[in-house]
């Protein structure tokens, strides 16, 4: 019966349930978009740039910030937007600029159709975008090819080391979870001592597929490794939300015994690249997105060039983000891949800034601390600084609608997290330093010995290179 539940899910249920129950056209898309990747290069160039020259009209006509913004630069009608050259000299939308002219980027014929997602990203503070059903749909087709490279497809038994949140999985959450065949553990409650549960999970569940983030899967490796111990072996691991290092690929595969796949995105896109059977670079989803390597950040030692992050959604007509930087850099890969797809490449994603701090049990509290806060209405930004293991001091800036019960809610996760045992210190200021580098950090920790997770290092890494060269700003 289980092999037989991956066809039936993905030939019958599934599009029952998105196609006639749901009315989406995900599958077209996705049936679409597979045909798009084994284009020649020049094709999808073509195909991209018609996407865009149209929405690049779209904007000029129903959304009053791009039309002013670039009347400002002497642009006098779309037509004056004739290559990505002449695109790439457009301003470069930031996430303040998105805050400061929220209702001012929407499409006049859209205002009342949208939907919207909150992302609280490595900069603390809250951002909101709107999107189209239409561009819904497509960031999932998109999402299914990319995973389906990696052996994730539709209806195949994977197992998510991934953040649930705080408290129980609600019952519908735990139902979807269970049609598509997957199951979720939570990792953010992971620490030394609770290492032998996600083994066990693994064995229980025996999943074909691992998705995970990549500090979460390389902590259970090193785990198994240092124990001599072998779980179930899936046919693949598929990373997300960080940047995959080799080494640490290396580290995962020798653990699980099979082969280990990247993928980048951020939470306004969805799936921006993935990694195919080569596992040698990320394919961007040109058909689908317009993704840039702007200004230069810094040259790093194997003598890459890695470039600021642009993202634009070609079919998000709702509310356009163009060229928006999303916080991330990256190094652009030349020549095509050998798998014979014609989407271009990137050869790695060098880093997102996110610090995590630590609880006396030896837990590392990231992500979990961003998922507490931006969800709580009435908090503009805030920043966790931890000095001394046993104290934490957290700044918070207000804005309208902010209770204080919610702040009473946030202590009392905060101290299931991390135990009676740690003073939580708030309090409330107008504003809150910026880095060196520009940047709101949500947790700084001056403990010795906390930058063991590979998002610590990674930000630690990034600050020095910031301090380093002044000149270096990524939005």
């Amino acid at each position: 019966m289980p092999g037989m539940y991956e066809p039936l899910f993905r030939r019958v249920l599934y599009p029952a349930y998105e196609s006639i129950f749901r009315r989406r056209k995900t599958l077209a898309y996705h049936a679409e978009y597979e045909a798009n990747a084994w284009m020649p290069a020049e094709r999808i160039a073509e195909l991209q740039w018609q996407k865009l020259s149209a929405l690049i009209g779209h904007c000029w006509e129903q959304v009053p910030y791009y039309r002013e913004r670039w009347s400002a630069i002497g642009i006098e009608s779309p037509g004056d937007i004739r290559d990505l050259g002449d695109y790439a000299r457009l301003p470069v939308l930031t996430k303040q600029d998105v805050r400061e002219n929220f209702e001012r980027l929407k499409a006049d014929s859209f205002r009342n159709g949208l939907l919207y997602k909150t992302t609280g990203g490595s900069t603390g503070e809250p951002l909101t975008i709107g999107y189209t059903r239409e561009s819904y749909e497509r960031r999932t087709a998109v999402m299914l090819r990319g995973y389906g490279w990696a052996g994730a497809k539709l209806g195949r038994r994977v197992l998510q080391l991934w953040g649930a949140g705080p408290g129980p999985q609600p019952l519908k959450d735990i139902l979807h979870h269970a049609a598509f065949n997957r199951r979720v553990v939570d990792v953010f409650t992971m620490s030394d001592a609770n290492m032998g549960r996600y083994a066990d999970e693994v064995n229980r569940f025996r999943p074909e597929v691992i998705v995970s983030y990549v500090a979460s899967v390389v902590r259970l490796s090193q785990w198994l490794l240092d124990n001599g111990l072998q779980v179930h072996r899936p046919k693949a691991v598929l990373c997300a939300a960080e940047p995959l290092h080799e080494h640490q690929r290396a580290l995962i595969e020798q653990a699980f015994g099979c082969p280990v796949y990247n993928t980048y995105g951020c939470r306004e896109f969805m799936l921006i690249a993935s990694e195919c059977e080569q596992r040698d670079g990320l394919h961007v989803n040109a058909d689908h997105l317009c993704v840039e390597l702007g200004e230069p950040v810094f040259a790093d030692a194997s003598g890459g060039n890695p470039r600021q992050v642009l993202v634009t959604d070609l079919h998000n007509y709702g509310m356009p983000l163009l060229r928006y930087a999303n916080g991330d850099i990256a190094s652009q890969q030349h020549g095509q891949c050998p798998c014979g797809r014609g989407l271009p490449m990137l050869s790695k994603v060098n880093g997102r800034s996110m610090d995590a701090l630590r609880t006396p049990q030896g837990h590392y509290i990231g992500e979990y601390l961003e998922y507490l806060i931006f969800n709580t209405p009435g908090i503009a930004r805030f920043q966790a600084l931890q000095q001394r293991l046993d104290e934490i001091e957290i700044s918070v800036v207000r804005q309208p609608g902010f209770q204080e019960a919610s702040l009473q809610r946030i202590q009392a996760d905060m101290h299931k997290a991390f135990g009676d045992g740690v003073r939580l210190s708030f309090r409330y200021t107008d504003e809150i330093p910026l880095t060196p580098s520009g940047k709101l950090r949500v947790a700084m920790s001056t403990l010795a010995g906390t930058a063991t997770t590979t998002a610590v290092q990674l930000s630690a890494w990034w600050e020095k290179l910031c301090m380093e060269q002044v000149a270096v700003m990524v939005a």
